[in-house]
């Protein structure tokens, strides 16, 4: 993909998603946050002791204590040995990425690239009526290490207000 670009055959596009979501990164500069953490650790032990008394209860079966012949064991659909995921918290923001555009122009190229000790040839040719191309590479020479992966990711825009 470097290589087509040099060439020509891709231009680098800048796109903009204004219906992004992105992660929320929690800074509590707040000096009087190191007061309350004893309280937050009472509360998530409290939650922590609720929750699996409620689950035991939920799980637990009562008309098994007195008519036990009427009842077929079934496997719990639910158990407390699960660990739930942790989702981070999303906000909406604007986020810019680059896109890379194919030149209609250039219907065909080859090339090779040299990779340290080895080559490697390819060839590209448009299919036509498509949008569409075909790359056809030879594959016995990796040339990962002298071509680093093309950054795809989003990056968050902040505004100064």
């Amino acid at each position: 993909m470097a290589s087509l670009i040099k060439m020509g055959m891709f231009k680098k596009v800048s796109l903009f998603d204004y219906q992004a979501m992105c992660r929320s990164i929690h800074h509590h500069g707040n000096s009087a946050r190191p007061l309350l953490s004893p309280f937050y650790a009472v509360a998530a032990i409290l939650r922590w002791v609720l929750s699996n008394a409620l689950m035991f209860l939920l799980e637990f079966n009562f008309c098994g204590l007195w008519h036990s012949d009427y009842f077929v064991d079934a496997k719990a659909g639910y158990h407390t040995s699960h660990k739930t995921k942790k989702v981070d918290a999303l906000h909406p923001c604007d986020t810019a990425y680059l896109g890379y555009m194919y030149d209609s122009s250039v219907r065909e190229a080859n090339s090779l690239i040299k990779c340290g000790r080895c080559q490697k040839m390819f060839v590209v040719q448009q299919i036509p009526d498509s949008n569409l191309i075909l790359v056809v590479a030879q594959a016995d020479c990796d040339c990962s290490r002298q071509y680093g992966a093309i950054p795809l990711d989003p990056k968050e825009i902040k505004y100064i207000l």
